[in-house]
């Protein structure tokens, strides 16, 4: 067995969402197009979904290296077409390298997803996600985003509000993110919500139009 197949990291909640997310994905993605992916983790779910998205590239990013790694490691068991090698990308950075001159892709990016990082990351982290999506996407591109949300306030269970006081223990700028307050940051960059879809574990689909 190849040695770098020992950098795969493993989440196992990918396994336990992977199914719910992709039956939404299915909904709401353009039909072609390229799906850059922030904040990819593991890698397991752009393994998953790639080859489930027919006629859609899928371009995870990363900024930890040891993530990066272990995307790799996963491509390199699967050898998936479609799939493009990870790319550092720092979600608050005011220009991302698919911005720059000469990176070219087979197809121009319709979508961003995003799952299981802005309560897991400064709120300069999820500002930066949506002015990235407002100079990325076309019109009528899509960002979807997929986590635990407080609704007007108030977390939606006991388990989501322990999760949220956890988070903030270990880095005060963490935190389970209000749906009303992300759509309202959403706007400021031309990002209209679209749908929000009530996931297991509860948690949310919440998907952007850009507009």
């Amino acid at each position: 067995m190849d040695e770098s197949l020992d950098l795969r990291r493993y989440a196992p909640a990918t396994e336990r969402n992977r199914e719910a997310i992709l039956e939404v994905l299915r909904e709401v993605l353009p039909p072609t197009g390229t799906i850059l992916e922030i904040s990819s983790g593991t890698g397991e779910h752009s393994i998953f979904f790639t080859p489930q998205l027919p006629q859609r590239d899928w371009l995870p990013s990363d900024l930890n290296p040891e993530a990066r790694a272990s995307i790799l490691a996963w491509q390199k068991s699967t050898q998936i077409e479609g799939l493009y090698p990870p790319i550092a990308i720092d979600a608050s950075s005011p220009h991302w390298l698919v911005e720059s001159d000469g990176y070219i892709l087979k197809q121009p990016i319709r979508a961003i997803v995003n799952i299981n990082m802005i309560h897991i990351a400064p709120l300069a982290a999820c500002l930066g996600l949506f002015a990235g999506a407002e100079r990325i996407l076309p019109n009528g591109g899509i960002l979807y985003l997929y986590g635990p949300f407080k609704r007007d306030g108030v977390h939606t269970s006991m388990s989501n509000e322990a999760f949220d006081l956890s988070l903030q223990s270990q880095n005060p700028e963490w935190g389970v993110r209000d749906l009303a307050d992300v759509t309202e940051m959403a706007m400021e960059h031309q990002l209209k919500l679209q749908q929000v879809v009530q996931m297991p574990a509860n948690n949310l689909s919440v998907v952007f139009e850009k507009i």
